[in-house]
């Protein structure tokens, strides 16, 4: 099932709570993207901030696992939501 704009946003949102939550990952995501917390809070009313938050997670399987345990959905939910927001539609070079 190919998720909606808004269920997408949804979950990049869950994503990102557990992802400023998280003491040891949060670090890591704020160094590589340059953002800073008031990013964080401010990124969360961007769609395409919250889909870099997606691609972040996304880089490790362990990461999507535990986000996914942790929110209590399926672990391919995260790449269906990646989809529905700007930047990750799948592209087709034929």
């Amino acid at each position: 099932m190919m998720a909606t704009r808004e269920s997408a946003e949804v979950l990049a949102l869950q994503v990102l709570g557990w992802l400023a939550g998280h003491n040891e990952l949060l670090p890591v995501f704020l160094g590589s993207s340059g953002a800073s917390e008031a990013d964080l809070r401010n990124g969360a009313q961007d769609p395409i901030f919250l889909g870099s938050v997606l691609d972040f997670v996304m880089m490790d399987d362990a990461w999507v696992v535990e986000v996914c345990d942790q929110i209590n959905v399926p672990y391919d939910t995260v790449f269906q939501a990646r989809q529905a927001l700007p930047g990750g539609e799948q592209v087709n070079w034929t």
